[in-house]
């Protein structure tokens, strides 16, 4: 069993896709080694993960990044670090995210979003990696054009017993077979 040791928080990163890499992979990470400690056992409890999407600039409109051309992003949040992105069936997926541009307005197809793993303070997924990982692709901006987005992941630190701190890092492990 989990007891919160933090209050919830928030953790951002920003993963940028850029017409110059129109089908390609972008990756970014969120450092964990501040809340994770094997010795004290002691796991990061995400409790919800939000996903911002964002044209070159804070202000711009996302009509102006993808034109009238349909596109779609992708994201992922992972707790191992995959390389791609990965089936919804994946034991390190945490939270996925699609958006669908459809040439004349925005839609996000819900496959995980917005995650929110549930309502009372110990809900959550324990992670007791050192690092989230994001990837992320788009396949099609306009030319010299990006589209941001911004990862929200609400977390608290939880202590684990003995028991539940190796369970979680077993599955962790077996995960990455």
């Amino acid at each position: 069993m989990a007891t919160k040791k933090t209050q919830p928080f928030t953790l951002t990163e920003r993963l940028t896709l850029s017409s110059d890499t129109v089908g390609a992979l972008a990756t970014a990470s969120i450092d964990l080694g501040s809340y994770v400690d094997v010795g004290d056992r002691q796991g990061l409890m995400i409790h919800k993960v939000d996903y911002i999407f964002q044209g070159t600039s804070a202000g711009e409109f996302l009509e102006d990044v993808f034109g009238t051309t349909p596109a779609e992003v992708q994201v992922q949040v992972t707790d191992l670090n995959r390389g791609a992105l990965v089936f919804a069936d994946d034991r390190s997926l945490i939270s996925s995210a699609r958006f669908l541009w459809a040439g004349t307005h925005a839609d996000r197809e819900g496959d995980l979003y917005p995650d929110n793993f549930g309502k009372g303070a110990l809900d959550g997924r324990t992670v007791v990696n050192d690092a989230l990982y994001i990837v992320g692709n788009v396949d099609e901006l306009e030319t010299n054009k990006s589209c941001n987005v911004t990862v929200r992941v609400t977390a608290s630190i939880v202590s684990l017993s003995a028991k539940d701190f190796m369970a979680i890092a077993i599955q962790s492990t077996a995960a990455d077979n």
